[in-house]
């Protein structure tokens, strides 16, 4: 029941005559109905999580986890954060799946040594998170070496188990600035 309602419906009481207040059996309608109403906001309150900067510290927190895991091969971490139907685009035009990258963590054909972000910002609209930065990558990469920067943007959504990573789009290496 929309607040609207329930004030027009508030006004529409019959008073008792006698002292123009409403009857114990109005009161206590309307001491239901304000409990209902409470009642239903409760779930709409705990879904939106907490606040801004809490939901920010903690998708923060998770991205940092993630890319600590890519680091170090840890497939099991990979594929608690990852959402099952993830994908990521790279930039060049590459996609891989969540059992794509769980898979190749498995294999440990790559190795790192460093995967590192900085600058990495998050912005929170209701559900969905986003995380920019910018990340140097170092080491083996399908048998050969790498030394490379870029730029990705992390998408994240809220589930009833918590965050999940559910998108990623990472740039084309940075051109090394010329000496």
């Amino acid at each position: 029941m929309t607040l609207s309602i329930f004030t027009a419906r508030f006004r529409e009481r019959r008073v008792n005559a006698v002292d123009c207040s409403p009857s114990s059996a109005e009161l206590t309608r309307w001491l239901a109905y304000a409990t209902i109403a409470c009642l239903l906001a409760i779930p709409a309150m705990a879904a939106t999580g907490g606040s801004t900067a809490d939901d920010r510290k903690v998708v923060a927190a998770l991205d940092t986890e993630y890319q600590k895991a890519v680091k170090e091969n840890d497939a099991k971490t990979m594929s608690r954060i990852l959402a099952d139907d993830f994908i990521l685009v790279e930039g060049d035009g590459k996609h891989s799946t969540k059992a794509d990258l769980v898979t190749d963590a498995k294999l440990g054909k790559t190795h790192y040594e460093h995967q590192e972000d900085t600058e990495q910002t998050v912005r929170i609209w209701g559900d969905t998170a986003v995380v920019t930065a910018k990340l140097w990558v170092k080491g083996i990469e399908d048998g050969g070496p790498v030394d490379y920067v870029l730029w990705f943007s992390d998408t994240y959504v809220r589930t009833p188990r918590g965050w999940r990573y559910v998108f990623g789009q990472a740039s084309l290496p940075i051109p090394k600035p010329s000496r």
